[in-house]
């Protein structure tokens, strides 16, 4: 996802550290991106709040060096980090120095309410007392995360004077938005210097003594200190648990795939923010800890199953933000629905169009298409009539769109240079190319584009049966028909594959690529398409060994290490697998979740946005593409749609049943239970055990004392 930004300009602001050697926290709108002394220093790292870098620097010195590193992580809920850090040799009092690696340095830190709090513990083991001087440097450069990015700006505003008290100081910038923006650094105990540049503390430690530092950083002045450390470590604790154990829960039989599934749930707790609205999943950090519509979307879609709850706060927040104006600058329509906001400077004075920005001709389709996947799911029509004008307006955007491309198609012309060239999921500049190379001419009509139109047209159709409203029979025929055209106008005889996407010239772009995989995940295609789709996608042409290539080796523009070109994506994989899985595909699915699991073993079981498409070698590991976003919503989130692919399962709350058809699990799980899923108004436990190598069996028991949920299995 390049978004606003082509893969080529994030390669040229590459961080000096690659991003999947970084160590974030996010808490709402404010994150943290550091190395593994817990130093904030180089390239991307910062404290950031709404888009803006608050710290630019932050780095801690023992006695004027870096003390040596033990070990640093974040813990299993990802609120807090921990970094263990101890001395090279110090001075004495009334010796030459202290023998290296008695002092342990603890660092401590976790964000809540829009500041960072930390805390600094020093212990001394020696049997002698030891001096151990602090130093802490310290920056607030202000820049908009696109500035962090390598957007270079012809202005910026103007730097305020430091304004310093006995235990901080407060950094401010005025920009040219206006706004006044502060960092605040406030300290437990007073610095024996303090300037604007950093602090330093004279610690005395006595023999197998301890001394204790807390710091906060904020947007306005705090008295920092251990109960004010305490009770926002509570909080953040039990609002991060809270998130984690909504919806249903997992339990596999393999401790390694058990730690994918949990390190995942954590990560989409870690991304949520808590709206006015319900619950929003950020797209990923460092580049897009933000709201993005598409990404929103597919990770509600891919954890709809177990957690319905993110889906219904993702509609509500999106149906809230839908555009009512035309704008060329920011490629809005009546209808629209939003592609990404920001809440930077740059974005606050039209620098760029990415205050409220509805530059993806994907999101609307896809918006429409997961209110009636909601409904299906939990038969909550309550929720989807508070928002059915605005499914309306989608649709109404849909058929104005479809009325103007000469195909009749679903299609994309950015309005102005400044926004998105390209506007579909593969975003970058150079993603959409005809098979000679050449780059086309708009608008552009994509082939999985199509697919969810479709889908979202037959969603509107079922949606409008069921309140009764006799538009139905004019949205079902509109989604046949492009269903229709989608066959007439994408489907290459001769490749037995669909092109990559239609020209404005009604030509198609001949290029087999994996995004017919999502057309299968709406369920359009042919059943003998499907399958010729699925036989090629599962080859080694696309299938790297770590999962499907977003194109195949033979494309002109094929390169594994670019961003949308032959790389590999997860919850692009996901969607492939979730698409076969509906054509009845079940080894192939296997293999892709036995792949991407081997993947994530390697990323510490945390799927990057993207890594590179090499081809898998023996003893080797997966490449990854150094500034991709980590952790990344969708990435996250998809072991969950690749698990439910597997399962074949299907819940419909309208009718409390669950259908489960040739249920498959991954490879070396013999038993998985699924726990406290809730089915309209009931609830129910399953328990897929393997009893042969592709033989699964179901236990199903609905919750006592409530009303009996109807578990259908097909073997």
């Amino acid at each position: 996802m390049s978004n606003e930004t082509p893969a080529t300009d994030q390669a040229e602001a590459a961080p000096e550290r690659a991003v999947q050697h970084a160590f974030v926290l996010k808490e709402a709108d404010t994150y943290i991106v550091m190395d593994g002394h817990g130093d904030v220093g180089s390239g991307v790292d910062g404290l950031f709040h709404h888009d803006t870098r608050m710290l630019s620097a932050f780095v801690l010195r023992l006695n004027g060096s870096r003390p040596s590193l033990l070990s640093s992580g974040v813990s299993r809920d990802n609120v807090y980090f921990t970094a263990n850090l101890t001395n090279r040799p110090l001075p004495v009092l009334g010796s030459t120095s202290t023998p290296q690696g008695v002092i342990h340095l603890e660092r401590k830190r976790f964000l809540w309410d829009a500041r960072m709090f930390e805390r600094l513990r020093l212990v001394n083991y020696s049997d002698q007392p030891a001096r151990a001087p602090l130093g802490l440097r310290f920056a607030a450069d202000f820049r908009d995360m696109f500035e962090v990015r390598g957007q270079v700006r012809p202005q910026r505003g103007e730097f305020g004077t430091p304004e310093l008290a006995a235990r901080g100081i407060v950094l401010r910038y005025r920009g040219l938005d206006a706004v006044l923006r502060s960092a605040c650094i406030d300290f437990s105990e007073p610095p024996q210097r303090l300037d604007a540049d950093g602090a330093a503390f004279e610690v005395t430690l006595a023999a197998r003594g301890a001394w204790a530092l807390y710091i906060e950083v904020g947007t306005e002045p705090a008295a920092a200190g251990a109960e004010r450390f305490r009770e926002a470590g509570v909080l953040a604790r039990w609002r991060m648990r809270a998130r984690q154990r909504r919806g249903s829960r997992l339990l596999a039989s393999g401790r390694l795939f058990q730690s994918w599934l949990e390190r995942s749930r954590a990560d989409l707790a870690l991304l949520t923010t808590d709206m006015a609205t319900g619950p929003y999943p950020y797209a990923g950090i460092p580049w897009f800890s933000t709201p993005f519509g598409r990404d929103a979307i597919v990770t509600a879609f891919q954890t709809l199953w177990i957690d319905p709850m993110l889906a219904l706060g993702v509609l509500k927040f999106l149906a809230a933000r839908q555009a009512h104006q035309t704008s060329s600058f920011r490629d809005a329509e009546p209808g629209k629905i939003m592609h990404e906001t920001r809440k930077g400077e740059m974005a606050a004075v039209d620098e760029l169009p990415f205050g409220q920005y509805y530059g993806g001709v994907d999101t609307t389709p896809l918006f429409v298409a997961l209110a009636g996947a909601y409904m299906q799911r939990t038969g909550d029509g309550a929720a989807i009539e508070g928002i059915w004008p605005a499914l309306v307006a989608a649709c109404e955007w849909m058929e104005r769109n479809m009325a103007r491309h000469p195909g009749g198609l679903l299609a994309y012309q950015r309005g102005e240079r400044s926004g998105l060239a390209n506007q579909g999921w593969k975003d970058s500049h150079d993603s959409i190319f005809h098979a000679d190379g050449r780059s086309p001419e708009g608008p552009i009509a994509l082939v999985e584009v199509q697919g969810y139109a479709a889908a979202a047209l037959l969603a509107m159709a079922q949606l409008a049966e069921l309140r009764g409203d006799d538009r139905a029979a004019h949205w079902r025929q509109r989604s046949a028909e492009v269903a229709e055209a989608v066959e007439r106008q994408f489907w290459l005889p001769e490749q037995q594959f669909y092109a990559l996407a239609v020209d404005g010239e009604n030509r198609p772009c001949a290029v087999r690529s994996s995004n017919p995989g999502h057309l299968l995940f709406t369920g359009v295609p042919k059943p003998e398409h499907a399958t010729a789709v699925t036989q090629q996608l599962l080859s080694p042409a696309f299938e790297s060994g770590w999962g499907i290539r977003t194109l195949p080796l033979e494309a002109a523009r094929f390169n594994p290490m670019s961003y949308h070109n032959g790389s590999v994506w997860p919850h692009d994989v996901a969607l492939c697998a979730a698409g076969m899985a509906h054509y009845g595909e079940r080894d192939g699915v296997v293999r892709i979740l036995d792949n991407l699991f081997e993947a994530a073993a390697y990323f510490g079981m945390r799927l990057p946005e993207l890594f590179c498409g090499f081809e898998r070698q023996p003893g080797h590991s997966p490449v990854a593409y150094p500034v991709a976003c980590l952790p990344q919503a969708w990435a996250a989130g998809s072991v969950f749609m690749l698990l439910q692919a597997c399962l074949g399962l299907r819940v419909d709350g309208i009718r409390r049943e669950v259908e489960i058809v040739h249920p498959r699990l991954p490879t070396d799980i013999d038993h998985l239970r699924l726990l406290d899923l809730q089915v309209g108004d009931g609830r129910v436990n399953l328990h897929f055990q393997r009893i042969e190598k592709e033989r699964v069996v179901v236990v199903a028991r609905s919750r006592p004392g409530g009303p009996a949920v109807n578990v259908k299995l097909r073997v």
